[in-house]
């Protein structure tokens, strides 16, 4: 591939979807669209690249596809999870209890395991939350990642990484050589296509967003201009979580870290009532499923 489509290769993906590329990641491109080219009949890279340069907007969305990373696994981290049963539910079941209603959104939601272990942290909490409507969307560039996300099906490999032996078993049932999550909690989890980059107000406000290991890819300016967005979705006493690998801080003022809870973060004008918490959680109630 020679430098002047590498720089158009570039350009567009940071366009079309905020992945910045660093001069030196010429060989992840060509590795990635290779294939691609290859599938559809081209001889190489530089041939995609002038399909495109001649306006072929399907091939767009291809390379954006291609190139857009998609590792995650169940229970990703631990801790993010770890901080949604010990601080954020009991937080919110406490303050939401007027209007017993909670709204969170995965905004990088990939093949759905995020999206679904927020959804068995919730059906573990039982009769907590019981007569509570809890809404849990999940949204991705991708739309072919959120079809899979949809069917909930997932191989060996994938609920062997991450997933506890014990909710594979409560919540998942074996189709072939494949396990698909339970019908009830597939209902919970809302999909919907949506660049990060476009204006996503339409969503509504949120008590809580997870929005991990996504912008890590942009740069500085993409970064502080998204998380400008996302402290107008969501509560001024909600919950942000990040990465293991990102950090607000020294990035803007929008959000502050919560204190020894790693990735946490909070609108900076939320009363920050954490310390008057137990870190022990909720009670671990397992009768019924506490939705409607």
């Amino acid at each position: 591939m020679i430098p002047p489509d590498y720089e158009f290769l570039r350009k567009l993906l940071k366009d079309h979807s905020g992945l910045d590329l660093s001069s030196d990641k010429q060989y992840l491109l060509e590795s990635r669209l290779l294939p691609l080219a290859r599938k559809s009949g081209m001889r190489d890279v530089s041939d995609l690249v002038q399909k495109l340069k001649g306006g072929s907007s399907p091939f767009v969305a291809q390379v954006v596809e291609a190139m857009t990373t998609n590792e995650t696994f169940f229970f990703r981290d631990k801790t993010p999870f770890d901080h949604f049963r010990d601080v954020i539910m009991p937080e919110l079941l406490k303050t939401r209890a007027g209007r017993r209603s909670v709204r969170i959104w995965c905004a990088a939601g990939s093949t759905g395991q995020e999206p679904y272990s927020i959804a068995m942290c919730l059906k573990e909490m039982g009769l907590a939350l019981n007569g509570w409507r809890v809404e849990v969307l999940a949204t991705d560039l991708s739309q072919e990642v959120l079809e899979k996300s949809k069917t909930g099906l997932y191989s060996q490999f994938e609920v062997q990484r991450g997933l506890p032996i014990q909710l594979l078993v409560k919540y998942f049932k074996q189709t072939g050589e494949l396990w698909q999550i339970n019908a009830d909690l597939r209902a919970m989890v809302q999909h919907r296509q949506l660049n990060l980059l476009h204006d996503f107000s339409r969503l509504g406000i949120f008590d809580v967003i997870f929005c991990r290991n996504v912008l890590i890819y942009f740069d500085q300016e993409t970064k502080i201009n998204i998380f400008n967005r996302l402290a107008k979705a969501i509560e001024p006493d909600g919950f942000l979580m990040l990465g293991a690998a990102e950090t607000l801080v020294g990035l803007m003022d929008a959000f502050k870290p919560v204190t020894e809870r790693r990735g946490l973060y909070r609108p900076t004008g939320a009363m920050n009532r954490l310390g008057k918490m137990s870190t022990r959680g909720a009670p671990a109630l397992t009768a019924g499923t506490g939705l409607r």
